[in-house]
């Protein structure tokens, strides 16, 4: 179940509202991990055994963790989570490249049957590992309540795509929240942005998308191959960016406060500002239980670049098991190391709007990687892409090219950029300052903007096919 289908919107959500609301303060935890556990089952079926286990094994580790601050205990229990991230994430990826070593060697290779992904597996375990470690730093307590650590590590809003929920950030919450009219009116808001921007923006340019890449990359022109990646890079901004509105919004409407994870990227000028803007939750947890603890930049400038290229090497891997995944975070870790070891000065002496330039060619070379099924296929596409050929666009694009597409890419690059001003109730910064809208002409005209886009959502729901989750892999 993801929360752009129907039966989220309009039986899941209506029935879970109304049930919290009646339910007596006491149960409405145990509510919201039922409701939680049942979200994912519905997708995953038996899986949801593997998320029970989590929980399980993640409360036991904490118990003990609070009782003695043992590096052996953080070891086990983090080596346990990375252990479950591995099998189901990476066994056959590893299986693979295994074989091909033990072919071209001559032995004999090992039959794997494709292992299952569990949906959102990589967030709820790097949830679960942020934990533990911050209760090693003695930074929290241990939840000596299961359902209460259960509900933090499956909470469904942010449970399959993000953002990354730290402990730290929402334990007072968990047992002690209110949900304020203001508060549920602006997640309700929120998450209605997040819904267009996923339905009315990123689904049309993704169904471009999909047709470009299904072309032969040797035949498709210079043109038409920067078009198809320019509409990936909004699909998936407003994709992933709009799923974590969603999450937040849904977060808000029963008393959660979930930090911002993305702050208009696309205007960055390098790329160290690139992820100060986007993924905040992925980039603060590398650079946090990963980064820092390998020595930050408190090490020799050798050591530095090595762990900075390390973590983005893993960043890539995170995203997704194959070597498109792992050579996209290896570019971007190339990146930032030759802008610390002077091209970030270089590019602060230019003209601004080509340091935005220069910004904007890495990540759309980047984004290749990110969006073709094979390492073969990046590199052809990436071929078509810099060397010139304007031959005629390819009769399938021709085809699917629609006045919906041009107002989706048009309406993107704006709202991709601070042109567009959110109210200020909408930011998470200013979350604990909402008050009553005083100026009821704009509360009435937002209101009505609001509700033509959610039925615009739920037509473009009903009559469109496309509809694509681009986080399965995650």
């Amino acid at each position: 179940m993801v929360f752009s289908s129907a039966i989220f919107l309009f039986y899941f959500l209506p029935c879970l509202v109304v049930s919290y609301f009646l339910t007596p303060q006491r149960f409405k935890n145990v509510l919201l991990l039922s409701a939680s556990l049942l979200f994912y089952a519905w997708g995953e079926g038996i899986y949801v055994l593997l998320m029970l286990a989590s929980i399980a094994l993640n409360y036991l580790v904490g118990l003990k963790l609070q009782a003695s601050a043992s590096r052996s205990i953080l070891g086990l229990g983090v080596a346990a989570n990375l252990a479950i991230l591995l099998f189901y994430k990476y066994a056959n990826f590893l299986t693979d490249n295994l074989n091909v070593v033990l072919g071209a060697a001559g032995l004999a290779q090992i039959d794997l049957q494709p292992v299952h992904l569990p949906l959102g597996i990589s967030f709820f375990t790097f949830q679960a590992i942020s934990y533990l470690v911050d209760l090693y730093r003695r930074e929290i307590k241990a939840q000596r309540n299961i359902l209460d650590l259960g509900l933090y590590i499956a909470l469904f809003p942010q449970l399959i795509a993000g953002p990354i929920v730290r402990y730290k950030t929402i334990m007072s919450q968990i047992s002690d929240r209110k949900v304020t009219p203001e508060l549920f009116a602006s997640g309700a808001e929120r998450f209605t942005l997040g819904l267009a921007k996923k339905l009315l923006i990123a689904n049309p340019l993704g169904y471009m998308v999909d047709i470009i890449f299904a072309l032969p990359a040797d035949q498709i022109p210079t043109h038409v191959a920067w078009f198809g990646i320019l509409l990936y890079a909004l699909q998936i901004y407003f994709d992933f960016s709009g799923y974590s509105d969603m999450a937040i919004g849904l977060g808000r409407m029963f008393g959660f406060k979930f930090l911002e994870n993305f702050n208009y990227p696309y205007i960055a000028r390098s790329v160290q500002d690139f992820w100060r803007r986007w993924h905040i939750s992925l980039s603060t947890w590398f650079r946090d239980y990963l980064y820092i603890p390998l020595g930050g930049n408190r090490v020799s400038p050798i050591r530095l670049y090595l762990n900075l290229y390390a973590v983005f090497l893993l960043c890539g891997l995170w995203h997704g098991a194959s070597w498109n995944f792992f050579i996209w975070g290896a570019f971007h870790g190339t990146f930032l190391t030759i802008e610390r070891l002077g091209l970030a000065r270089v590019i602060e002496g230019l003209w601004r709007p080509l340091q935005h330039v220069y910004l904007l060619f890495v990540i759309l070379i980047s984004w290749v990687f990110f969006r073709a099924d094979t390492l073969g296929y990046s590199v052809a596409y990436l071929k078509s892409m810099l060397i010139p050929s304007f031959s005629a666009v390819p009769f399938e694009v021709v085809d699917a090219f629609s006045f919906n597409l041009l107002g989706a890419l048009i309406l993107g690059l704006i709202i991709s950029t601070p042109v567009y001003k959110r109210r200020r109730f909408l930011i998470n910064q200013d979350i604990d300052n909402i008050k009553a809208e005083p100026n009821y002409q704009l509360s009435i005209l937002t209101s009505a903007a609001l509700v033509i886009l959610l039925i615009a959502s739920a037509f473009t729901l009903a009559s469109s096919t496309h509809n694509p989750f681009i986080y399965f892999r995650f």
